[in-house]
């Protein structure tokens, strides 16, 4: 059975698997800007609800309940998620979960103009946090359907680009809305309206239909994206890299506010926070989108090594900071670091895989990234309300150095892969070597 989507085909001449080649594909074209433009409202909330828990509470345990009721179901359901992206049309599902987090977003803005309970608050936002983890595996397995495997590459940089792009227009704009006297309320129903636009772009485009091959039945087939990852040790080496990064250097990202506040001085509600917040984005959409231009032609061996450290260095000089002159710099390149080794380590996560395996691998991808950033501010959570987020800060510093030596592939021979890998590995039209990306590229 071919278990192939159609090979898409783009109207652009750029170098393949950069990002402008990418952005060649009318399909892909389509719903990186509908996904844009709903990211921003979602970068909109995610400022918003954070700063408006650490003011009403000044404790970094709130904050971190409210980023692990968005966060943490994606380690209960992405694996579920990833099966019922097999099991159900592919358009249908991704509305009905856009949908779903349209009308708890607008929940979130009733319930924060009536000052409601905070447990209330965070039901609403579990709920909004559930139907991302169940949408969120289809969503990432149809995207790169759109493109050929010559410009994934390209593609998922353009999705760091989207992500981090929309963390710093989305603070910047709901900043300015305050000033011109817009509520709090009032930017959760802007953010509200915003999926609007991720539902009517799943709508306009073609979504290949990718038939899966899976004959397990029950708990195996739950289990079958673990067996895949197993099987290749590249993608089982970068989803622990993933979870080590997202559990001891990531808890800041949840646990922001809380530290601006106690580190640096600066309150949640003001504009030196949003500053920080927006600059700290930029260097991360920057960073992402250096991978798909500038940086497309060195190994992205060597690219996540140098990242890891690049981030270890920056995040010590962030923790050592006493005020926003010096921790605004920091975190612009903290931001930058953080994506230029995200961005290659999905990349590479993303080309070892057939396509109808990436729902439910990808599934795995989403529980390290972003369930085990909620599980890491929940336990860092307290100890920043104990004893300060300096500590916790330097343990990042000590994770990313760890991981600058644990994934440094170029030290690790090609043995790494198995005879059974060897035998599994995709042939594509511009295939580069084992020997030059130390990763099996295309299918």
């Amino acid at each position: 059975m071919n278990t192939s989507a159609p090979v898409p085909q783009r109207s652009s001449t750029a170098q393949p698997g950069s990002a402008r080649a990418a952005f060649g594909y009318r399909d892909f074209r389509i719903i990186w800007i509908a996904l844009f433009a709903s990211n921003i409202g979602t970068w909109m909330q995610n400022l918003a609800l954070p700063a408006y828990i650490d003011a009403r509470t000044h404790q970094a345990t709130w904050v971190a309940l409210m980023g692990f009721a968005q966060l943490g179901p994606l380690l209960v359901l992405s694996i579920p998620g990833g099966v019922l992206a097999d099991r159900f049309p592919r358009r249908p599902w991704l509305i009905t979960n856009q949908s779903m987090q349209l009308l708890f977003a607008l929940g979130i803005a009733v319930m924060i103009a009536r000052d409601a309970s905070l447990w209330a608050i965070f039901l609403i936002q579990l709920g909004i946090g559930t139907f991302n983890a169940l949408g969120a595996p289809a969503m990432q397995a149809s995207i790169p359907l759109l493109v050929s495997r010559t410009d994934l590459p390209g593609a998922l940089s353009l999705n760091s680009v989207m992500l981090n792009g929309s963390r710093v227009i989305g603070p910047a704009l709901a900043a300015g809305l305050i000033g011109f006297g817009v509520t709090v309320p009032q930017i959760f129903v802007i953010n509200a309206g915003t999926y609007l636009f991720a539902v009517a772009g799943v709508a306009i485009i073609a979504i290949p239909n990718v038939a899966s091959v899976a004959v397990e039945r029950g708990l195996q087939k739950l289990l079958s994206g673990l067996r895949i990852a197993r099987r290749r040790s590249i993608l089982s080496r970068m989803l622990l890299a993933m979870t080590i990064f997202s559990f001891l250097c990531l808890p800041y990202v949840s646990l922001f506010p809380s530290i601006a506040r106690l580190a640096f001085g600066i309150g949640s509600s003001g504009p030196t926070y949003k500053w920080l917040y927006a600059t700290w984005g930029l260097g991360a959409c920057l960073g992402g989108l250096a991978c798909g231009s500038v940086l497309v032609r060195f190994d992205r061996r060597k690219l996540i090594t140098n990242a890891f450290r690049g981030f270890a260095v920056t995040m010590a000089v962030f923790a050592l900071a006493r005020g926003p002159q010096l921790a605004i710099p920091a975190g612009f390149l903290l931001g930058f670091f953080y994506f230029m080794a995200v961005t290659p380590m999905v990349t590479m996560f993303q080309t070892n895989m057939h396509d109808h395996e990436r729902a439910r691998v990808m599934s795995l991808w989403f529980m390290a990234f972003g369930g085990m950033v909620a599980i890491g501010a929940l336990v860092f959570g307290p100890i920043v309300d104990w004893i300060g987020p300096r500590p916790v800060l330097f343990l990042s510093v000590a994770g990313a150095l760890f991981l600058s030596w644990w994934c440094n592939l170029i030290r690790r021979p090609a043995e790494l892969l198995t005879d059974d890998e060897r035998g599994e590995a995709f042939q594509t039209r511009n295939a580069t070597s084992l020997d030059q990306q130390g990763v099996v590229a295309g299918e």
